[in-house]
């Protein structure tokens, strides 16, 4: 195990790596300069909305996910499993691409002004942002409160229903201390995509730490950028210490067992006409601008936001080697942790979820440090430090399904191939690597199809002349010419959904 855990130490430490670079740079900065940046009106602005874009968020995904769940899993609900499929399919398109959509539509000076002369709640703004976010995130809370009530032993609600406790006491006394902690994650989720978000405050107009921290990047004052990342990662770990009070509780599921459902009656319309509404929100209305803007020529032509075939290829190709990168990586540290239940294989699998964990605008950030001050020749000259870039960011999603396979594996195979002589290297190729296969490709679909959607760092670190579909939308909405992101929305969202599709295949349609 010698070597593996030399090689995990050496990948954890290149993945941590970069955040070194950032506070390196933040120490640079003049401690009354600091103070007098991190203590400005400006930061505590920015400070506040950031905070009040992610409660907003969170609740708001709470309120949303925890019924759905519920819905789909404890009532007689028809086509159970439809609706969960409708419900969990905004996790597909980025937010990003549905602010541009509304924006375009509904925002200050949007198609509904220009054509309608209408007066309706602009969808823009701060609120406009957290309105945007929650449709694209409270499926985390969805599919993991759904997770929780699926294991949980619905006999227990039949018993306090016999102990003459309603729907809401039965709920309130039996079933939320069970599904807490699945609650507490999907939360969790939300709220950290809610405050790493860049697209969608930066569409919507809203002054965040992620807008903010990229405009002070490109104005060149990146003493203030570094000092603002900081404060959002502290943020971040904040929410994180939070989130892990709040979640743990003792396991009172007891195993799923099944027990008695709620029966609807009249209800069953609404309950299916609010999804099938989620549904169309989500999905249907953005899908359909796209298209309307493809078949509408008018506006000011300008040749360099048209769509070539080389946007998608350069995203596909991107994408595919953080893939591979990942897995690479994954392998070592999640075999180690896996086999090992040392504190050292536990802390250097921790350190890989650090990047998750950080918003990509700071690790683009961190990034543009160490390749502006230390590796000049790979600074948006080649791929290799935005592939880092996207393996720093998202390789906690193949070392988790990578680990969960080798857990699988009974410990017996691998004596059994060492009594008949075979070496370490040898078991691992012929015995390991086939049974955690598995694991790996599910890990590369997960890192591919988040890499895809990946905004601030390909924005910050791509190579000069190698664009993308997410940096044509941007251009275009930096260029107000909306119309020229809808071919790269579109197959974004065909690409995200076919990826999306594979997975669920892979993992036998489970959702």
């Amino acid at each position: 195990m010698s070597a593996i855990a030399a090689i995990s130490a050496v990948f954890a430490f290149l993945i941590i790596s970069p955040m070194f670079w950032l506070v390196w740079q933040a120490t640079t900065v003049e401690f009354e300069r600091a103070a007098r940046l991190m203590f400005s009106s400006a930061t505590a602005e920015i400070t506040i909305n950031s905070l009040v874009l992610m409660g907003t968020v969170t609740v708001l995904s709470i309120l949303v996910g925890v019924p759905l769940a519920l819905l789909t899993t404890r009532t007689d609900l028809p086509y159970p499993r439809f609706w969960t499929i409708v419900a969990a399919l905004p996790l597909v398109i980025p937010s990003y691409i549905g602010a541009i959509a509304f924006v375009s539509m509904f925002g200050s000076g949007g198609e509904i002004d220009s054509l309608f002369g209408m007066t309706i709640p602009r969808i823009d703004g701060l609120w406009g942002a957290a309105f945007i976010i929650t449709l694209y995130t409270y499926p985390y809370v969805f599919l993991t409160t759904r997770a929780s009530l699926i294991s949980m032993d619905s006999s227990l609600v039949d018993a306090a229903r016999t102990l003459n406790h309603g729907p809401l006491g039965a709920f309130r006394r039996v079933t939320f201390p069970i599904i807490r902690p699945g609650i507490a994650a999907g939360a969790l989720l939300a709220a950290l995509y809610a405050i790493s978000d860049f697209g969608t405050p930066a569409f919507m107009q809203a002054n965040v730490f992620t807008s903010r921290i990229y405009g002070e990047f490109n104005a060149f004052a990146v003493e203030y950028a570094a000092l603002l990342a900081l404060q959002l990662v502290a943020i971040v770990a904040v929410v994180l210490v939070i989130e892990a009070g709040i979640g743990r509780d003792d396991d009172t599921s007891g195993g799923a067992q099944s027990g008695s459902t709620i029966r609807l009656g009249y209800w069953k319309w609404p309950a299916m006409g609010s999804i099938a509404t989620i549904g169309i929100v989500t999905l249907v209305v953005p899908v359909a601008i796209f298209v309307n803007w493809i078949f509408r020529s008018e506006g000011q032509r300008i040749p360099t936001l048209e769509f070539q075939p080389e946007f998608a290829l350069n995203s596909v190709y991107l994408a595919a080697l953080a893939a591979i990168v990942a897995c690479v990586f994954a392998v070592p540290v999640a075999y180690y942790s896996g086999r090992t239940n040392s504190l050292v294989a536990r802390v250097l699998e921790r350190a890989t979820y650090v990047g998750f964990a950080v918003p990509g605008v700071v690790i683009g950030l961190a990034l543009v440090f160490l390749g502006t001050r230390t590796l000049p020749s790979l600074y948006r000259q080649g791929v290799w430090l935005l592939v880092f870039g996207y393996v720093v960011r998202f390789l906690p999603q193949a070392v988790g399904t990578v680990r969960s396979s080798v857990l699988q594996v009974d410990d017996e195979m691998f004596e059994a191939s060492r009594t008949l002589g075979t070496g370490r290297i040898e078991t691992f190729r012929r015995v390991t690597l086939p049974l955690v296969a598995p694991g790996m490709v599910a890990g590369a679909v997960l890192v591919f199809l988040t890499t895809m959607k990946e905004l601030p760092m390909t924005l910050m670190i791509a190579p000069i002349g190698m664009d993308t579909l997410v940096i044509k939308v941007w251009e275009a909405h930096s260029a107000l010419a909306y119309r020229y992101a809808a071919i790269p929305s579109l197959l974004l969202i065909l690409i995200s959904g076919v990826t999306m599709l594979a997975l669920l295949r892979q993992e036998g349609g489970r959702i």
